[in-house]
């Protein structure tokens, strides 16, 4: 054994590599992590070879032990010779077996697999003579040859619309999969213009960063790679094995952008796989490169979860449950959207009351961490506490004023070095200031700016500026309002600072697109919050203003439309990636008539409120 962490290496130091002989081949494996840890076996795709994996094994080597193997004919693993039948799924499973006897002998593995690396994991997880050799599969962008095989018939031989859309739609994505079987044109295409091409591509079209990855060994690992397809795919699909159950637990990871693979492709998948964990990813195909934060994380938390004395006797679940995000005592049935934030690191601003706390319990709820920010710290800290009640326990709170941006920098260091940066910023915090223009003075204008649109400001401007230099996206939702284009003359500062945090969302939705940050503008209309009972009311003396704000929280309770609905838009608009979401039924209109009848609009304003 040699070690691997030499300078210009992807690996850091202490890697160890070998070399593992099986079936007339001689496999590259490399080693990271001490030895009496659980071992974790991460196994590449096409046209990859293991450095596709450096990232994600970098981030695992300090809690795991990582062996990574080029496979058969890739990398500084040989070639079988003659190529052809030399890549059957048979013989891979033999590569397997023996990198896993040779790295892990007295005690079971855990896969990962990516593309094709998650196509063989499939295998190794569904026949017998692996049973006992592996403790749990994390599948990313790979089908099951045989269960894509019973997924194509069953949509052939009982044909709907809806099936027949999928079957197109899947078949579209696949025409790689044609091109591969055309003798001797993809050998050609990639020892010449495409292997010199294909970074830049990755580049432009997956947005990965540069560095080792793809490496020089990349023409001739693609030509051999075809036929992983020539070996496999036409058999598999037409003759797909009727007793493919995985014997071991399964974590699914579905990037939501692949360009290869539809969602729809692992549809019925608890059928083969009764222990499962589904996720969802807002990326493409190359999640290894494009995601490595949150893909180690993931893979972490299911080895650890498996490894641990409780998971040796599993749980009961219902068909299709997954346990990320679970409710609690006395809820019923799997929480929406589990699959999607399951440890993602979620801050959200405004977090003691109203819409800021029932947005940090309902990430909370869907197994996101939360930050619960408030100026009110007793207020924050109850929330953190109801978030790890709510199955968030590495949830806190922090007392911040979202106005003071050098508050908000060390807000945002502090978070960074101690938890990871922030995969979703709900800029929520906000306050109320009602009367006409010209009994709003400067003083009052400024209290509302610094909270409503300088809070917002500082929010996007320190988080997201950690999100980008991560490179691998991100989500910001900013809080405005219905009044942002509802004129009005008793809501002129109120609703100015709403509009500038709507066109602002706007135009960091367009320059953030590039670097995978979404941003969405939530637009509530009347809620049910305690915001009426705080908002100041300029122009009336303080026995008048408190009348108005009791009149109006008795008018905003009698309208009944609870906070917790706006927390599910926004977590609906985190999913979808939404621009505006304008939320209650008069938010609704009022977005309508402000594009389509803004006269009329004017005109309704422009009528004199009852006091």
């Amino acid at each position: 054994m040699s070690g691997a962490g030499a300078a210009g290496s992807p690996w850091p130091a202490g890697a160890r590599e070998r070399r593992v002989s099986t079936g007339g081949v001689e496999l590259c494996v490399v080693e990271l992590g001490e030895a009496d840890r659980p071992t974790v076996v991460l196994v590449h795709g096409y046209p990859d070879s293991k450095e596709v994996w450096s990232e994600v094994a970098g981030r695992l080597a300090g809690r795991f032990h990582v062996v990574l193997y080029d496979v058969r004919g890739h990398g500084r693993s040989t070639a079988p010779r003659p190529l052809r039948g030399g890549f059957t799924l048979e013989k891979l499973t033999d590569d397997f077996l023996a990198v896993v006897d040779a790295v892990s002998p007295d005690r079971p593995v855990h896969l990962v697999g990516h593309d094709w690396g998650s196509v063989q994991g499939w295998e190794f997880v569904t026949v017998a003579r692996t049973r006992g050799r592996v403790a749990s599969f994390t599948s990313v962008s790979g089908p099951s040859l045989d269960h894509f095989g019973h997924w194509i018939k069953k949509r052939a031989t009982r044909p709907t619309p809806g099936r027949v859309a999928q079957l197109l739609g899947q078949g579209v994505k696949s025409w790689y999969v044609y091109a591969l079987h055309t003798p001797v044109l993809p050998e050609l295409a990639w020892r010449g213009p495409l292997g010199k091409r294909w970074p830049g591509i990755l580049r432009r079209v997956e947005r990965l960063p540069a560095g080792p990855y793809p490496t020089a060994s990349l023409p001739s690992d693609a030509a051999h790679g075809a036929w992983l397809y020539r070996d496999n795919v036409r058999q598999r699909l037409r003759r797909p094995r009727p007793d493919a159950y995985s014997h071991v637990p399964v974590q699914l990871v579905v990037p939501t952008g692949d360009a290869f693979l539809s969602e729809r492709l692992y549809d019925g998948l608890e059928q083969w796989a009764p222990d499962l964990v589904r996720r969802t990813l807002p990326a493409k195909h190359w999640v290894p490169r494009s995601r490595p934060d949150r893909l180690a994380a993931w893979i972490g938390e299911f080895v650890t979860a498996r490894e641990a004395p409780a998971a040796r006797t599993p749980e009961r679940k219902g068909p299709g449950q997954t346990r990320p995000g679970q409710r609690g005592p006395g809820q019923r049935g799997p929480v929406k959207y589990a699959d999607r934030f399951g440890g993602l690191l979620v801050l959200v601003t405004g977090a003691a009351s109203g819409i800021g706390r029932a947005t940090a319990l309902a990430f909370a709820a869907a197994g996101a961490r939360v930050v619960a920010v408030d100026r009110d710290g007793e207020g924050a800290a109850r929330t953190a506490e109801a978030a790890r009640l709510a199955g968030a326990p590495g949830s806190w709170g922090e007392c911040v004023d979202v106005s003071d941006e050098h508050a908000m920098e060390k807000l945002a260091v502090k978070v960074a070095a101690e938890y990871g940066i922030v995969d979703v910023l709900v800029n929520n915090a906000g306050i109320g200031l009602s009367g006409a223009f010209l009994d709003t003075s400067s003083e009052d204008w400024k209290k509302v700016l610094d909270v409503n649109l300088w809070g917002v400001i500082h929010g996007c401007r320190v988080f997201g500026k950690q999100m980008a230099e991560r490179g691998q996206g991100g989500h910001i939702v900013n809080t405005a309002s219905a009044a942002a284009y509802l004129p009005s003359k008793s809501l002129p500062a109120y609703s100015a600072s709403k509009a500038a945090v709507l066109m602002l969302s706007e135009c960091l939705r367009v320059e953030l697109a590039a670097k995978s940050i979404g941003v969405s503008a939530i637009c509530p209309g009347i809620v049910a919050t305690n915001i009426t009972a705080t908002t100041r009311f300029t122009g009336v003396d303080k026995a008048e203003e408190k009348r108005l704000q009791e009149r109006s929280s008795r008018l905003y309770g009698l309208r009944g439309f609870p906070p917790e609905k706006v927390a599910a838009a926004i977590l609906r608009a985190v999913a979808r990636n939404e621009a505006v979401v304008p939320v209650t039924p008069e938010s609704k209109g009022a977005r309508w008539m402000s594009r389509f009848a803004p006269r009329t609009l004017r005109a309704i304003a422009r009528l004199e409120p009852p006091r």
